[in-house]
């Protein structure tokens, strides 16, 4: 860390996370993040309060022990409903509870959660408050700078003072507005344009807060750059599409060696956990969707994935489906990505 605080014991690897992502950060998907990387703080996808409070909890909430440290990301907007989903999410063992403050879509809205709450810092004050009095883990909140016609340097500084004077453990900030009119939550990736300087303000301002940052992030060059700023980068849709990207973040971020020697390690590692959800019932699919970008930039990645997306579709498929589209990429080490 060039700037900002030491991160407290409770928020280990919060230094770099990978992002919450709907329909992709499951539980397989991050036990296989997790063969790539010890050290990366994981999250769950958003779990609303009704799933969790009415739902299958296992199904919604179960883990492995293997993917620590792990993060439940909840969404709500009531503060009792929150208290309650905190609490029983605590039980399962997460390291971690953080508030969703920051999705755009029209569902979402609907429930008076995600990124409408923005408009709204007292009630998120009032939800921290009361997730701090139900749980022993960390709470923290994942924000916009803003919605709509919000004034950014307004609109986050309110949220920021009402979740620290209810005791918040630390702030993720999506470093750019959501427009909640006129916008897909899938056009909102990329409008309007992101704004760092504003998250390093908030940072200077709040220097005893842990702050991280997201969106945009599509390396370790430039999650450096970010953490001179701020105490935190967390990654979204580039760790998902290049897993091969957190290889590099034990070595890089954290000065310990990768938990395994390559891709090619990394799918034999990965193996038995996969035997286990097979015989279990579960379909080679549900983690090799997870895994088509892994060979990226290696001769034979195409055929990788076709051969997944075809056999690898089978009901049937199996390890030995996976080695096989394993066996068709090339072990010549690919042009060194920039660390520095």
């Amino acid at each position: 860390m060039t700037a900002g605080i030491d991160i407290p014991d409770p928020l280990s690897g919060w230094q770099f996370s990978v992002a919450p992502m709907m329909d992709w950060t499951d539980r397989n998907c991050r036990a296989f993040h997790r063969t790539l990387s010890r050290r990366a703080r994981l999250y769950t996808e958003m779990v609303t309060t009704g799933a969790v409070l009415h739902g299958d909890r296992e199904r919604l909430l179960g883990f492995g022990p293997g993917e620590q440290p792990v993060a439940v990301q909840l969404g709500g907007s009531n503060p009792g409903d929150l208290a309650q989903a905190a609490r029983i999410a605590a039980a399962f063992g997460y390291a971690e509870v953080n508030l969703n403050v920051g999705c755009p879509s029209d569902r979402v809205q609907e429930g008076r959660f995600g990124a409408c709450l923005m408009r709204e810092p007292a009630l998120v004050g009032e939800c921290v408050a009361a997730m701090k009095a139900a749980v022993c883990v960390p709470v923290t909140v994942k924000c916009r700078l803003g919605v709509d016609d919000q004034d950014t340097e307004e609109a986050l500084d309110a949220v920021a003072e009402a979740v620290v004077a209810a005791g918040v453990d630390g702030l993720i900030v999506h470093a750019r507005k959501a427009w909640l009119k006129g916008l897909s939550p899938r056009e909102n990736r990329d409008v309007p344009p992101l704004d760092y300087s504003r998250v390093a303000r908030l940072k200077a301002a709040r220097p005893g807060l842990p702050i991280a940052v997201n969106g945009g992030i599509a390396d370790l060059a430039a999650a450096r750059a970010r953490l001179a700023e701020v105490d935190g980068v967390m990654v979204g849709r580039a760790a998902y599409t290049e897993p091969a990207l957190l290889l590099e973040v034990d070595p890089a971020l954290f000065g310990e060696p990768a938990p395994v020697a390559d891709a090619f390690a990394a799918i034999e590692a990965l193996a038995p956990t996969i035997h286990d959800a097979l015989a279990a019932g579960t379909r080679l699919h549900a983690f090799t969707r997870h895994m088509l970008g892994l060979f990226n930039g290696r001769p034979g990645a195409r055929a990788y994935r076709r051969h997944l997306a075809t056999a690898g579709m089978a009901p049937e498929a199996d390890l030995a489906t996976l080695r096989e589209a394993v066996a068709k990429v090339s072990r010549e080490r690919p042009p060194e990505r920039a660390a520095a």
